[in-house]
């Protein structure tokens, strides 16, 4: 067991108060907590079962999820749901969400290119992630990447070292780290791409088998 000595924003800093992930679905509507908002086409927040006993949280929504509202139904989530399905794990079991809720992206003609959230902004959205782990107390949190795990763990915590180990906050719910589903798609060689999906199914694999002590 790795205890976590630190924590990130979304433990460390105040966060929304509600009583219910729709009331503050409904307080996060008109964010402009950060500047993000300007270019966004609106707010992602998280989805899922209310009861979920893992909360999966990634970076920001994508083109996809800006345009419709849904966390991960581009061509990342559709490759997480395959994942989780490979792992066993039901994604009825799961809520997802983002450490940030509006798409920070570049524009490069008719294209939005996704560009990575700045620490300003985490700490921004920490308001929002840290109340939506306070409402649904999960049992486990799995963060995808590196900036949900910033967002939980603080900037001490990395990524390669700490991949696939389920780490230990003080009164805060465990958190197995594994890399976000977008870094499969991104990588050329064949061999390097399918061993890194069965790593990051094996990841899941903890999750799905994972019982609270």
């Amino acid at each position: 067991m790795t205890i976590a000595a630190n924590v990130g924003p979304a433990w460390a800093l105040e966060v929304a108060n509600a009583d219910s992930i729709a009331e503050l679905w409904h307080q996060a509507e008109d964010c402009t907590r950060c500047d993000l908002y300007r270019n966004a086409t609106q707010i992602v927040f998280g989805e899922g079962s209310r009861k979920a006993e893992i909360v999966l949280i990634g970076e920001q929504p994508g083109d996809q999820e800006d345009l419709t509202g849904r966390p991960f139904v581009g061509p990342a989530g559709r490759l997480l749901d395959h994942c989780l399905e490979e792992a066993g794990l039901d994604r009825q079991r799961c809520y997802v969400t983002n450490a940030v809720k509006h798409f920070k992206f570049t524009p490069r003609g008719k294209r939005r290119l996704h560009a990575k959230p700045n620490a300003g902004e985490i700490r921004r959205c920490a308001w929002w992630l840290g109340a939506e782990l306070n409402i649904l107390q999960p049992k486990l949190v799995v963060t995808l990447g590196a900036s949900a795990l910033y967002a939980l763990l603080g900037p001490k915590a990395k990524l390669t070292p700490e991949r696939g180990h389920i780490l230990h906050p003080t009164n805060h719910p465990p958190v197995l780290v594994t890399i976000h589903p977008s870094y499969l798609l991104r990588i050329r060689n064949e061999a390097d791409r399918d061993q890194q999906r069965r790593d990051f199914v094996s990841d899941l694999h903890k999750a799905a088998e994972f019982r609270p002590r």
